[in-house]
């Protein structure tokens, strides 16, 4: 279909809570399915949410490529397209990673979430799926979920001096660090 364009922090949409979707709208929902694939691979990222291109839905995807230079240790995942999310925390020990997000653009923060999480959602059937996630993919979900909340990633961090725009982070933060860029 088309790529979108992206809404960025401090756009109002993006502090709302999005709307579930019946199952007549899920499958009704190819075309803004198809606008989300277009626009995270235009913009380069592993995972994009409705309300960061100006749908206020309840509707993610999520995909870790295989061999992409941006993510050369990160395992490649199945694609997912996530309906009316319900996440449970399993292991609340937390993990961190730098985190970044196409809606909040040159910016990087340091985030840490739970370690191991339980999600139960419709699929673009709007088939029942219920998947459990560790490391690095449950780190993606959990951000990409925030968003149909009105959640940001900045709003996690919790450690202000790990907030940083890129060049910076390039220069002082990344030899050491995992970064998960633009999400």
């Amino acid at each position: 279909m088309a790529r979108r364009n992206v809404i960025r922090m401090g756009h109002p949409l993006l502090r709302e809570l999005a709307q579930p979707l019946t199952k007549e709208e899920i499958l009704s929902s190819q075309d803004l399915i198809q606008d989300l694939f277009d626009t995270m691979a235009e913009e380069k990222g592993i995972g994009i949410a409705a309300p960061q291109i100006g749908i206020s839905l309840q509707v993610a995807i999520i995909e870790l490529p295989k061999e992409n230079p941006r993510y050369p240790d990160v395992e490649e995942s199945d694609t997912f397209v996530i309906f009316n999310p319900k996440i449970t925390v399993l292991d609340a020990t937390t993990q961190g990673y730098w985190e970044g997000c196409l809606s909040v653009p040159g910016l990087r923060g340091y985030v840490e979430r739970p370690r191991k999480i339980y999600i139960e959602y419709l699929d673009q059937e709007a088939n029942s799926q219920k998947i459990e996630l560790e490391g690095f993919l449950a780190t993606v979900f959990q951000h990409e979920l925030d968003h149909l909340f009105g959640i940001l990633y900045i709003d996690r961090v919790t450690d202000k001096t790990k907030l940083s725009f890129i060049e910076e982070f390039v220069q002082f933060h990344s030899e050491n660090e995992q970064l998960e860029e633009d999400v």
